[in-house]
């Protein structure tokens, strides 16, 4: 279990975004913590700077999606790096597990195969307090991690 904050980072370490171009995927379900990751991504993007009109988000409805957003998104040559954000909490049957394995394959595949980085942001927890502790609560903002790291690897 991560027990270190999220949102931890030295901001000289991360490169000027200014002339970069993101896509973000974002999944609807789970939009209480989707949403808190959506907006600690886009304002650690805007911090380091990335003009608002270079970040452009496309919502898909369950984080299956992701898979097709983001691979949609790799397909425009425009993108320096695509971020997917999404939730997936443990229930009682193994969707959980189905779920979050699919999207773990299908975004390292795309990973593999596209010529621009795949950031992965989805957050698999065993209940809602874990996800809102990683969506801007006592662990920080995965977000605002999955933001420094597509800047990072856009330079990479």
């Amino acid at each position: 279990m991560a027990t270190s904050n999220l949102s931890a980072y030295d901001p000289q370490s991360v490169p000027d975004a200014s002339n970069m171009i993101f896509g973000i995927v974002v999944a609807e379900w789970n939009p209480e913590i989707t949403g808190a990751l959506l907006s600690g991504c886009v304002s650690t993007l805007e911090k380091h700077g990335a003009l608002p009109e270079n970040i452009h988000v496309k919502r898909v409805p369950g984080s299956f999606e992701l898979i097709y957003g983001a691979h949609q998104m790799t397909l425009n040559d425009g993108y320096d790096a695509v971020i997917i954000l999404g939730s997936v909490i443990r229930g009682e049957t193994p969707h959980f597990d189905y779920i979050c394995q699919g999207v773990t394959a299908g975004i390292a595949r795309l990973n593999a195969t596209s010529n621009i980085p795949v950031i992965y942001g989805l957050l698999t927890t065993n209940d809602m307090q874990q996800a809102r502790d990683r969506a801007g609560g006592r662990l920080g903002n995965k977000g605002d991690e999955c933001a420094i790291v597509a800047i990072k690897m856009a330079k990479f």
